[in-house]
């Protein structure tokens, strides 16, 4: 196991947060021009062109075993369709309301760890969980009542992904991260291509192929490059220092969202919608600290217990 370095991991992470709402600024603005559905196959076939290559020189373990590879399955579906739903979401949401309501994901992930994984979940991290959810629903109130009923879709992408990571978490031990995502990513562009032909044949609007020109292109393949990246960024940060030092860096990325939407689609959260982001990024960071301290208090008190004497001895 590799020695952690907790400022390389804190960085990492720390670009994530700039990629990731930079990548949904570029949908947001494409998405005004051209369809879902070649929008999403662009997105994972750039995913593959892109990791191709670091596979074969790296020489990574890509290939999984029947068992994961039926997960990687349904985890690719989820993706697919959180991917789906959060780029019609901003279609019609300010940028750093629909990234904000997505942030009720841990929250979800820590219920439905103790759903279905059986894992501890106090008293305190239940009410950072309620407090969370309470401030997702300030974001969404103004929105809905700006944009109707698309103001939910970010809420369903945190339920999608939330199922996505806990099947990833579910296979983590068996699959190389890297080659996993090349092998959603191939499975997504297979699964893409038949229904994006078909739909196009049917005049389905959101599947209907127009040549983009170059500038749509450009965007086109940087959505799928900064996706890439910002799950390469997530990954590596992850592998160079732990959760709890660089999950609570995650939250920056609802104010640099905030900016970002500023400076290019001249968009600013209103007070109650401000209000909830700030309830979110405390309620998660105090889910954060509170598990930090629970993992000290546990490492503390470890050497005590081999300390004890038994009636062996």
């Amino acid at each position: 196991m590799s020695e952690d370095k907790p400022l390389l991991g804190i960085m990492l992470m720390l670009g994530f947060c700039l990629i990731a709402p930079l990548g949904d600024a570029v949908a947001k603005l494409i998405g005004q021009t051209v369809a879902l559905g070649p929008m999403l196959f662009i997105r994972f076939g750039a995913q593959v062109l892109l990791l191709a290559p670091f596979i074969a020189l790296s020489l990574r373990p890509w290939r999984l075993s029947r068992r994961a590879l039926g997960f990687c399955a349904l985890r690719t579906l989820l993706h697919m369709a959180g991917i789906g739903l959060m780029f019609t979401a901003l279609r019609h949401m300010p940028l750093a309301d629909a990234i904000a309501i997505v942030f009720v994901l841990p929250f979800l992930n820590l219920l439905l760890g103790h759903i279905l994984l059986n894992e501890t979940v106090g008293a305190a991290r239940l009410l950072a969980c309620l407090v969370g959810f309470t401030g997702t629903l300030f974001v969404i109130q103004p929105s809905f009542t700006a944009v109707g009923w698309y103001a939910f879709l970010p809420l369903f992408v945190a339920v999608l992904f939330s199922g996505f990571m806990l099947i990833t978490r579910h296979i983590a031990a068996e699959t190389d991260p890297i080659g996993l995502q090349f092998v959603s990513g191939l499975m997504a562009t297979v699964l893409l291509l038949p229904v994006f032909v078909l739909g196009s044949a049917a005049d389905i609007a959101e599947m209907t192929w127009g040549l983009p020109n170059s500038h749509e292109w450009r965007l086109l393949l940087s959505v799928g490059a900064l996706g890439t990246l910002a799950h390469l960024l997530i990954t590596w940060s992850l592998r160079h220092a732990p959760s709890a030092t660089v999950s609570p860096i995650q939250y920056v990325e609802i104010p640099i969202a905030a900016l970002i939407g500023l400076v290019i689609f001249s968009e600013l959260p209103n007070t109650l919608a401000a209000f909830g982001m700030s309830l979110t990024i405390a309620a998660g960071l105090f889910t954060m600290l509170f598990e930090e301290a629970k993992r000290r208090r546990s490492a503390k008190a470890a050497p005590q217990q081999l300390s004890i004497p038994t009636a062996a001895e």
